[in-house]
């Protein structure tokens, strides 16, 4: 079966909120990829990190399995460094096979509030 989606995936508004408050780790503000693939071979993803005022970083690389679904929170990626907190940025996933991806956001700065938003990444 051929896979949905596109193999580019532009996030332009990323914002890792931080601190966060409340217990740990269900209160920990975050950034979150989440990867559909429906094809039939699994996916070797690479992100690269924008910021404003430094060159981008990257790849990471990220691996989804074939008819698999993979949710990526963007403060654990660390490798080849720690995606900076509370701070803008933007990324793009490049995928050798088309998938879907959703951007997530958990924002708990605020005491006794947690505001939870997501929204479709913009196919390339």
């Amino acid at each position: 079966m051929a896979g949905l989606g596109a193999r580019t995936w532009v996030v332009p508004g990323g914002h890792v909120p931080f601190p966060a408050h409340g217990p740990e780790p269900a209160f920990t503000g975050f950034d979150q990829l989440c990867v559909l693939n429906t094809g039939d071979q699994e996916a070797e993803l690479s992100l690269e990190v924008y910021y404003e005022d430094t060159e981008p970083v990257g790849p990471y690389r990220l691996l989804v399995g074939a008819r698999r679904v993979r949710h990526v929170r963007i403060n654990d990626l660390i490798d080849p460094e720690a995606v900076r907190l509370d701070r803008p940025y933007g990324c793009v996933l490049r995928s050798p096979v088309p998938v879907v991806v959703q951007f997530l956001r958990q924002d708990t700065r605020l005491p006794g509030v947690v505001a939870l938003t997501g929204t479709m990444a913009y196919p390339g």
